[in-house]
């Protein structure tokens, strides 16, 4: 099930026929509201890379979507492949190609907890964005080319939770310097669309993959209210923070939150924000000002610490560090468990 940025408001008011990935609604297909009897949120962040891997010697692996969701999935110890293992509320992603990939990916995750097509549902920032870019760094065409459409996007879990009316914002654009041009503690940045994208026709389009966006959910036990977001910035924020015109972002990370994801936020008890965010050593702190803590301190993608989970909740402890060292993607997946 899907909901896109073109249609947040019909695909947020719309009758449960519409929102399901089959005709069925989630009442029809046998899904009744789960008691979280552990009262337990649990939350994932991954860049999933279009399930495609890239590797060391030019190659890339596909990367089937079960395979993926065991890979990063984890019990109360932090272990995957457990019996332990739970079906998780959240999964804030990266990089999927659009609503067919993340239909399919929501289905996957459904299926592999029992459930019927639709249990699982996806917001995403774009529906079918253009493609862009070459070889994405793949010696088989044919899987660089299953890279050309990047977008981001929010799975949830309509057993625990709910999405009302209104409560999914518009997207908003990240932050860039755009190259040639000079920087000086934000000065030089824009935001990272049109006119101020990538020149030339190849990566005309490559702005939208920087697309974010963000839900406010309401746990269906208590009541208790939800808000998580999905950012991906652009590769040129590792080097010179942007976040928009003359802006370094919330603590010089490149972070922002557009105006409507931030009303949400606002209304929301847990918070929860999940960034590629292209940019190393961005403090646990930086995220403080919205009561939210950073969570897992190790390398995700290579050597570096590139990707981010901020939650405001009750975490419980982690003994691998909130960081899940297996996953089959070029970054690793965070997660949190936060008691409510």
């Amino acid at each position: 099930m899907l909901i896109n940025r073109r249609s947040l408001c019909a695909a947020a008011l719309a009758a449960a026929v519409s929102l399901t990935t089959t005709t069925a609604s989630v009442a029809q297909a046998g899904a009744t509201p789960e008691a979280a009897a552990d009262r337990v949120l649990r939350v994932y962040n991954n860049n999933i890379e279009n399930l495609v891997r890239n590797n060391a010697d030019g190659s890339c692996t596909r990367v089937s979507g079960p395979a993926h969701l065991t890979s990063m999935l984890v019990d109360d110890n932090g272990a995957t492949g457990t019996s332990g293992v739970r079906a998780p509320d959240l999964l804030i992603v990266q990089q999927v190609r659009g609503t067919g990939q993340a239909t399919a990916y929501a289905d996957q995750l459904s299926a592999k907890f029992g459930y019927p097509a639709g249990t699982y549902r996806a917001i995403v920032a774009w529906d079918d964005p253009e493609p862009w870019g070459s070889t994405h760094k793949c010696s088989q065409q044919d899987l660089g080319d299953l890279k050309k459409k990047q977008t981001n996007g929010i799975l949830y879990n309509t057993r625990t939770l709910s999405l009302a009316t209104g409560d999914v914002s518009k997207y908003w654009s990240a932050g860039w310097l755009k190259p040639g041009t000079s920087y000086g503690g934000g000065a030089g940045c824009t935001l990272y669309k049109p006119p101020s994208n990538d020149a030339g026709t190849t990566n005309a389009h490559k702005w939208k993959r920087t697309s974010a966006i963000a839900a406010k959910f309401t746990i269906k036990e208590t009541g208790t209210t939800v808000f998580a977001a999905t950012m991906h910035l652009p590769e040129q924020n590792g080097a010179n923070a942007c976040a928009g015109a003359g802006d370094k972002g919330i603590g010089g990370s490149g972070i922002h939150l557009g105006a409507d994801a931030t009303s949400l936020m606002n209304s929301s008890t847990i918070r929860v924000v999940g960034i590629d965010a292209n940019r190393a050593n961005i403090a646990s702190t930086t995220l403080g000002g919205f009561g939210m803590t950073g969570y897992g301190a190790k390398a995700t993608s290579g050597s570096r610490k590139i990707d981010y989970l901020f939650v405001k909740g009750a975490v419980q402890p982690s003994s691998v560090d909130h960081t899940v060292s297996g996953t089959k993607s070029n970054h690793l997946a965070l997660y949190g468990f936060i008691a409510f």
